[in-house]
C-alpha cells in the first residue's frame, strides 16, 4: 500500500469446497470470503440472484455474544450496511446474461479493533471471485479514506477516525470508480473528488495483486460456460423495427404522471403482443418482456440525449415542485412533511433521555448511540401490495445515509443531553426518497426546537451517456425510472458550507472526473434550491421546545456523591423520581457524576435540583436548610441538614422563649427549618431555629429585667 501498510491475500487453505475462497489480512484483522454459485439458472429467472452476507464473529476478538442464546444470530444493521457496500460494488460486474444464483459469504474471523472491516470486506469478496471459475469483469476493491490534519489517509485506524473530517468508502476497478459512500464535515466538492482520486490509487495496487493471485490458481484459468438466456433474433429485430419509434415518441412527450406514463409504455407492448398468434404469446412471453425492457431503456435514453427533455417533461437541471409543512402531527415532539414531485416523506422527531440510547454491542464497535434515524418504505407508497416484514436491507441503507447526512449538524455535549430519534415514513415514492428523508428530517428537527448548526438538504443526481457519440446528460432530482435506466445514481447531501454525506453507484465504464465535477456542481445548485424551499417553510429552529418535549437539565457533581444521590438500593433517587414525576439519569464520567434531570414540568426539575444540591452541596454558613431531627439531648438536638451531616441545634437557639425540655418541643424524625450560623475549626456545625422566627416585641427589655 502507498502508506507502507501491508495487506496479504491467501487462498487454497480454507473453505476449499466453495467455488472460490480467500483470506485477507491487515494487522491482526482477518476476513474470510467465499463464493458459491449454482450451475444453472432457475426457470424464467432473468436477473442476477446474488446475495451478499457479512458477519462478525465474536470470537474474532475473544468476546461472548450478548443475549440469552450467546451465539451469533440475526445480522446487525452495521453488518448489513457493510454487506450492501460489497453487493453494490460487485453486482454490476457479473455478465448481464448470467442468472444462476450466487451466494457470497464474508466473515470477520480475527480483529485487532483498529482496522475497520469495511476496508477489507470487498477486497476479500473480489479475491474469492477471482480465484473461482465464475465469469466476472473484475477485479475490484474498496478502501476507506479519511483526512486528518489535511492529510488523506487510506484505511485509517478506527481510533483516529474521530480526528478526520471525512469518512468515505470508495470501490473501483483498476480503470473505473464503481461506488462511493460516506459522511463528511461540510467539505467542498473539490476535496471530495481529491479523496476519490487518492483512494483509487490504492485500489489499483490491490487489483493488481488479485490478478497475480488468480494467475497462480489453476481453477481460475478457465471460466465456466453457461447459457442462461434463450434468444430469438428474428423476434428481437421485429420488435425493434416495430416499437422503437413508438417508445421514443412516447418518451419525449414528457408526462409528469408516473402511472399514466407507465400505462402508455405498457400499452405499446400489449399492442404488439396482440398482433402475435395466441399460442405464441404465452410461449414467448418472457423473451418479449426482456426484449421490450431493453428496447424501452435504449429508446428512452436516446430521447433524453437527443431531445434534451426528460420523461416527466423537465429540463436536465430542473427540480420537481416542492411543498413542505411542519407541526403536522400535534402529538409528536416535532414533525414535517416534505413532498417533491411524486415523492413524499412524513417524518417525526422524538426527544428522549440517556435511558433511550441505543446500546451497540458489536465485535469491533461497542458503546452507545444517541441519534437514530429510521426509514420505512411501505408498499402503498408505490401503489403495490406488499406485506410488512420489517425493514429490508434497502431501508436500513437509506436510513443510514440520511442519518450520516444529519448527525454532524446536531448540537453536541452539554448543548444536547437528549437521545434523538427521527422516523421517516415514505408515503409516496418516485425517486430520491432517501433525500426527501434528509430534507424532512431537517425540518422535523427544527420544528422540535433542536438547535442544529445548519439545515441540510439532499438531492439525487443521474447520468445518461452514449459511448458511441460521446453525448451525455447529467440529471438533477432523478425519477425512479431515470435511476433504473441511467448510468449513475449519485446522492449528495449538504449545507450552505459543504457536503455532509454522499452515496454514488456508477453503472458505466469510464466516468471521467470532469463529468463527476459537473455533476457535483449541478447537485450543489439543486441542493441550494431545495434548501431555499425548506427555509421558506421554517427559517430557523424554534426558539423553545414544544410543551410535550421533556426538558433536560444537566448537573455535574463530585464522583464521591454519586452513591449518596442514588441512596441505598436506589431509594433516594427512586423517591425523587416518584415525588417529582421526573426521570433522573446518573452517569460516572471521569472524576465527576453527570446527572440528567428530565421532566416536562420545569418546577419538578427545580425541585430535583434543590434536593440534589442539598445532598451534594457543601454546608455554607448563612444558608437555610430543611433538616431532620436525629437525636435529642438535655442541651439541644442534633439535626441532619445533609446526608450524614449533622449539626447541633443548641437549646438556646430553638426559640426566643426559654426552653426547659428539648423533648417537649421535638421528637426524633421531625422535619424543621434551621439556619447554619457557624462551622468551627473542627468542622462542627452550629444551627439556629429561633433566628428564623419573629422576635417577640419587647424581648430585649424582658431580658434586661
Amino acid at each position: 500500500m502507498p502508506d507502507g501498510v501491508e495487506i496479504s491475500i491467501e487462498t487454497g487453505r480454507l473453505a476449499k469446497q466453495a467455488d472460490g475462497s480467500a483470506v485477507v489480512k491487515m494487522g491482526d484483522t482477518m476476513i474470510l470470503a467465499t463464493i458459491v454459485s449454482k450451475k444453472e439458472a432457475g426457470e424464467n429467472v432473468d436477473f442476477l440472484p446474488l446475495s451478499v452476507d457479512y458477519q462478525e464473529k465474536y470470537a474474532a476478538f475473544g468476546r461472548f455474544p450478548g443475549g440469552f442464546f450467546k451465539r451469533e444470530a440475526r445480522l446487525s444493521e452495521h453488518e448489513i450496511i457493510i454487506a450492501r457496500l460489497v453487493d453494490r460494488a460487485i453486482r454490476p460486474l457479473f455478465p448481464n446474461d448470467f442468472h444462476a444464483e450466487i451466494q457470497v459469504a464474508i466473515s470477520l474471523i480475527s480483529s485487532d479493533r483498529e482496522t475497520a472491516p469495511v476496508a477489507l470486506a470487498c477486497l476479500a469478496a473480489s479475491s474469492a471471485i477471482m480465484v473461482s471459475d465464475l465469469p466476472f469483469n473484475g477485479p475490484i476493491s474498496e478502501v476507506q479514506i479519511g483526512r486528518i490534519n489535511g492529510q488523506y489517509i487510506i484505511n485509517p485506524a478506527i481510533s483516529k477516525m474521530g480526528e478526520s473530517d471525512m469518512e468515505i468508502t470508495v470501490a473501483a476497478s483498476a480503470d473505473n470508480i464503481l461506488m462511493v459512500e460516506g459522511e463528511m464535515k461540510e467539505v467542498s466538492e473539490n476535496d471530495m473528488i481529491e479523496a476519490i482520486k487518492k483512494a483509487h490509487e490504492a485500489i489499483k495496487i490491490q487489483c493488481q495483486a488479485q490478478v497475480e493471485l488468480a494467475q497462480m490458481v489453476e481453477k481460475a484459468a478457465v471460466k465456466r460456460e453457461y447459457c442462461h438466456e434463450v434468444h430469438d433474433p428474428e423476434l428481437k429485430e421485429i420488435m425493434k423495427t416495430t416499437l422503437y419509434d413508438k417508445i421514443y415518441h412516447t418518451a419525449k412527450q414528457g408526462n409528469p404522471d408516473k402511472h399514466k406514463r407507465r400505462e402508455a409504455f405498457d400499452a405499446i407492448r400489449e399492442e404488439f403482443v396482440m398482433t402475435l398468434p395466441e399460442e405464441k404469446r404465452e410461449e414467448k412471453k418472457n423473451i418479449i418482456d426482456r426484449y421490450y425492457h431493453d428496447l424501452e431503456k435504449e429508446a428512452v435514453r436516446a430521447a433524453i440525449l437527443n431531445e434534451r427533455i426528460r420523461l416527466d417533461g423537465r429540463k436536465m437541471d430542473e427540480i420537481r415542485p416542492i411543498w413542505c409543512e411542519v407541526n403536522y402531527l400535534p402529538g409528536a415532539h416535532g414533525s414535517a412533511i416534505f413532498t417533491r414531485g411524486e415523492t413524499q416523506s412524513l417524518t417525526t422527531c422524538t426527544m428522549g433521555t440517556k435511558l433511550d440510547e441505543q446500546i451497540i454491542d458489536g465485535v469491533v464497535f461497542e458503546g452507545k448511540n444517541n441519534f437514530l434515524l429510521h426509514y420505512n418504505f411501505p408498499g402503498f407508497s408505490t401503489g403495490e401490495v406488499k406485506p410488512n416484514r420489517g425493514p429490508a436491507r434497502r431501508e436500513i441503507g437509506h436510513g443510514n445515509l440520511a442519518m450520516r447526512a444529519l448527525k454532524n449538524m446536531l448540537p453536541t455535549g452539554k448543548d444536547n443531553p437528549y437521545t434523538i430519534r427521527i422516523v421517516s415514513d415514505i408515503l409516496e415514492s418516485n425517486g430520491s426518497s432517501s433525500m426527501a428523508t434528509v430534507c424532512a428530517g431537517t425540518l422535523a428537527l427544527m420544528d422540535t426546537g433542536v438547535k442544529i448548526k445548519r439545515p441540510v438538504s439532499g438531492i439525487a443526481m443521474g447520468l445518461i451517456t452514449d459511448e458511441t457519440t460521446g453525448k451525455y446528460a447529467v440529471l438533477s432530482d432523478i425519477l425512479g425510472d431515470e435511476d433504473h435506466l441511467g448510468d449513475m445514481d449519485f446522492k449528495v447531501c449538504g449545507t450552505t458550507e459543504g457536503i455532509t454525506a454522499c452515496q454514488m453507484d456508477i453503472k458505466v465504464n469510464g466516468l471521467s472526473y470532469e463529468i463527476l465535477a459537473e455533476a457535483l456542481d449541478q447537485a450543489k445548485r439543486g441542493r441550494q434550491h431545495i434548501l431555499g424551499k425548506i427555509l421558506e417553510t421554517l427559517p430557523e429552529p424554534r426558539a423553545d421546545y414544544k410543551p410535550n418535549v421533556p426538558r433536560i437539565i444537566q448537573m455535574i457533581i463530585d464522583r464521591q456523591f454519586i452513591g449518596a444521590v442514588i441512596g441505598p438500593g436506589g431509594k433516594i433517587i427512586q423517591e425523587m423520581q416518584r415525588e417529582t414525576n421526573s426521570t433522573i439519569v446518573i452517569e460516572e464520567v471521569g472524576d465527576h457524576g453527570v446527572i440528567d434531570i428530565a421532566s416536562s414540568n420545569l418546577d419538578s426539575i427545580e425541585e430535583v435540583k434543590r434536593r440534589i444540591l442539598k445532598i451534594t452541596g457543601r454546608p455554607e454558613v448563612g444558608e437555610i436548610y430543611k433538616g431532620v431531627v436525629k437525636g435529642i439531648t438535655t442541651y439541644g438536638a442534633f439535626v441532619e441538614i445533609m446526608p450524614d451531616r449533622d449539626g447541633l441545634l443548641h437549646i438556646s437557639e430553638i426559640d426566643w422563649k426559654h426552653i426547659k425540655d428539648v423533648a417537649s418541643i421535638f421528637k426524633v424524625g421531625d422535619e424543621i427549618e434551621v439556619k447554619l450560623i457557624d462551622i468551627d475549626a473542627n468542622g462542627k456545625m452550629k444551627l439556629s431555629r429561633k433566628i428564623l422566627l419573629p422576635k417577640p416585641e419587647g424581648f430585649d427589655n424582658k431580658e434586661k429585667s
